[in-house]
């Protein structure tokens, strides 16, 4: 699939972030904020719900995106990649309210940013408080594998874990922050 426009300026700053720059983080996010709030407001007014949810959905969107940028593969498009936690962060919240949803990849991946839009990411000081509520070993394992991008057998082996109960804490400890971070911005 070939990158153009702004998903190879995404890739690349994403590139860069993974390899430390903090500046191109930011730049990054801010860049696809737009894009995650146009497919979330479009797909919850699509389903009945109101903007309100389409605003936390891309918070939790953008921090699923934080936490899980280690497992983005560098060569890869990172369109699909967004689109894809967007989608999946947009099911669970529609999910929430009751009803049953699908929302096709393609519909996703073709929606327009809306660039007059403006980006909103969570403070720096604001995720550390969120995952410093985990429990452990919820919280050593999204530091170790988010913040510090070890891999998961290197989590498991520290942790005397499986590899497959790590995944499954991770999944759960993202839940829960995600839970924290809406409870923390009602």
């Amino acid at each position: 699939m070939k990158q153009d426009g702004p998903e190879l300026d995404w890739a690349e700053l994403m590139r860069a972030a993974l390899d430390g720059d903090m500046t191109a983080y930011r730049r990054f996010l801010r860049e696809v904020t737009p894009y995650v709030r146009a497919v979330a407001l479009n797909r919850c007014r699509a389903a009945g719900a109101p903007e309100s949810e389409g605003e936390d959905v891309v918070q939790e969107v953008l921090l699923a995106i934080h936490l899980k940028r280690g497992t983005w593969d560098r060569v890869r498009p990172i369109r699909p990649w967004i689109a894809t936690i967007t989608r999946n962060k947009l099911i669970d919240a529609l999910r929430r309210r009751g009803r049953r949803v699908t929302v096709p990849i393609e519909d996703v991946i073709d929606i327009l940013p809306d660039e007059a839009a403006a980006p909103d990411a969570l403070p720096s000081g604001e995720l550390d408080e969120l995952i410093a509520r985990l429990r452990e070993p919820q919280r050593s394992i999204v530091r170790w594998i988010s913040l510090e991008e070890r891999s998961v057998r290197e989590t498991a082996q520290r942790l005397a874990m499986s590899e497959g109960a790590v995944r499954v804490a991770l999944h759960r400890a993202l839940k829960t922050l995600a839970a924290l971070y809406r409870e923390q911005a009602a």
